[in-house]
């Protein structure tokens, strides 16, 4: 990245803003040892969630519940959310930041268990936007599953698309490297997909189904 590049990297991170909500997310995410996305990629989320007047969203990965929050936020009053994570203690924090911001109980559905497991279960194409922050190992199942989940005008985004901005270097076969590529690049392959890559935070791959 030149310097001109992060120069307005920095500049687009640095106007996020945040409130105490969360800040208190973020500092139990701190505890828990999770890297949430970033302030600038929690306000795309938002404005994402808002412009797509989605009904029905699933996030693959719970963190903490700073993406759940910001994604409620920019839904309308009778979306839902169904937030999956095998971790108990980050299903509580993404549970906490969820009832401090405000959001009853009937906006979400926290399940415990496996992605791997959980998503065969729901159902084809009641979705209109899936949320992939996950471990990287079973990324390409995740975004199999979200083809699968995703209804016709609705959104896949991945977060950390870049793996730490590692995808942009060839050179660099680590696992979650290739994983995060291979996933991406079923993404962009399907037909049924427009794709983009946003350099927000760690990189956002956002792919829309148009058909």
């Amino acid at each position: 990245m030149n310097l001109d590049v992060y120069s307005s990297w920095s500049y687009a991170e640095a106007q996020a803003t945040e409130d105490p909500v969360i800040e208190r997310a973020r500092e139990r995410g701190r505890e828990l040892g999770v890297e949430s996305v970033s302030p600038a990629t929690a306000n795309l989320l938002t404005v994402l969630a808002a412009t797509s007047k989605a009904r029905n969203v699933v996030e693959i990965g719970s963190g903490v519940g700073v993406s759940g929050t910001s994604l409620l936020r920019g839904l309308g009053a009778h979306t839902a959310l169904t937030t999956i994570d095998i971790d108990v203690d980050h299903l509580a924090a993404a549970r906490e930041a969820f009832h401090e911001s405000g959001f009853d109980s009937s906006r979400f559905r926290a399940i415990a268990g496996r992605a791997e497991a959980v998503l065969p279960r729901l159902t084809d194409a009641a979705y209109d936007m899936v949320f992939i922050d996950a471990d990287k190992a079973h990324m390409s199942e995740y975004a199999t599953q979200a083809i699968r989940l995703v209804k016709v005008g609705g959104m896949i985004l991945m977060h950390d698309a870049f793996d730490h901005h590692r995808v942009a270097k060839p050179a660099i076969r680590q696992p979650s490297t290739v994983a995060t590529r291979n996933a991406i690049r079923l993404l962009r392959s399907d037909e049924r997909f427009t794709t983009t890559l946003i350099p927000s935070g760690l990189g956002l791959l956002v792919a829309a189904r148009t058909m």
